[in-house]
């Protein structure tokens, strides 16, 4: 696969720049939980931006849990992304096809709704997690994540992101770009930053803009730091799910054993694991013992 996450330095280095060409995992997630237009570019950006956050983190291992639920139709939107590209995420109503009636743009805002919050809880392989929460601004998801940098991580930041359905239904373009300004940046950067013309991210990239093009338009004097792969990946398993009925009580257990067996749907990838009955009298077996 080729690299499709640009991280830079601008400004000076008072910047850093994340750019993202999102189409690949945004399809993939598109086709998994059969999305539609709505609910596809409300994951999508959601997707996206905690995929550029996953990439933030250093050590191998941690994580970064987004949750968004504004109340809306949509639901809770859930993403999680680790340091090594890999992201997964589901929203609660995937079949949502809204749209404003002035522009007929896809209503993310809409579907998303404004009366709740985005958290982000960080796993950094500490005793305890850290989670901030931040309530919803706009539920188009763009401004919501900068509301949540400046607010949660005093990091003055813009974040556009976007994604751009086709007539089939199927992902035509998607991106997500970041721009943080880092500490001892000037007041020249802010104003630079003010005056940028930024265009929508997902027309950027369905215009066949190369992604460092559009960085030193942007940034004649940027630095390109890194190059990374993001894909769309979801690491369940039977054991996974096994590990999860252990924090049972014998109760719960004896009252699913009634059933001769039980099927189990991952919501990330909708995989479906069959648990019979003589799994379900092992692991009560093995509950009794260490018990």
């Amino acid at each position: 696969m080729e690299n499709n996450v640009v991280i830079a330095e601008a400004l000076n280095g008072n910047a850093r720049v994340y750019l993202f060409d999102s189409k690949e995992m945004v399809e993939k997630a598109r086709t998994l939980h059969d999305l539609w237009p709505t609910s596809c570019a409300a994951l999508g950006r959601t997707l996206a931006v905690t995929a550029l956050m996953g990439l933030m983190q250093k050590e191998k291992g941690e994580t970064v849990t987004v949750t968004i639920n504004g109340n809306g139709p949509i639901g809770t939107i859930l993403c999680v992304a680790d340091c090594e590209g890999n992201v997964k995420g589901f929203c609660g109503q995937p079949h949502i096809y809204q749209t404003y009636e002035n522009t007929h743009k896809l209503a993310v805002g809409l579907a998303v709704g404004t009366d709740g919050y985005l958290k982000v809880t960080k796993n950094l392989r500490l005793k305890q997690n850290y989670t901030s929460q931040v309530k919803l601004q706009s539920g188009e998801i763009g401004d919501d994540f900068a509301y949540f940098f400046v607010v949660s991580e005093q990091i003055p930041c813009i974040v556009s992101v976007g994604v751009l359905v086709d007539k089939d239904d199927s992902v035509r373009s998607s991106g997500a770009m970041i721009i943080q300004l880092l500490p001892g940046h000037k007041e020249e950067d802010i104003e630079y930053l003010e005056k940028l013309d930024l265009k929508p991210i997902s027309s950027v990239f369905d215009q066949g803009t190369k992604m460092e093009d559009y960085l030193y338009e942007l940034f004649p004097d940027a630095k390109i730091l890194e190059e990374r792969s993001v894909r769309y990946h979801c690491d369940c398993s039977k054991e996974r799910f096994l590990s999860k009925l252990l924090t049972l009580s014998i109760d719960d257990l004896k009252e699913i054993a009634q059933d001769d067996s039980i099927d189990v749907k991952c919501e990330f990838c909708d995989k479906e694991y069959h648990f019979d009955h003589d799994d379900i009298k092992e692991l009560m077996n093995y509950v009794s013992d260490q018990r």
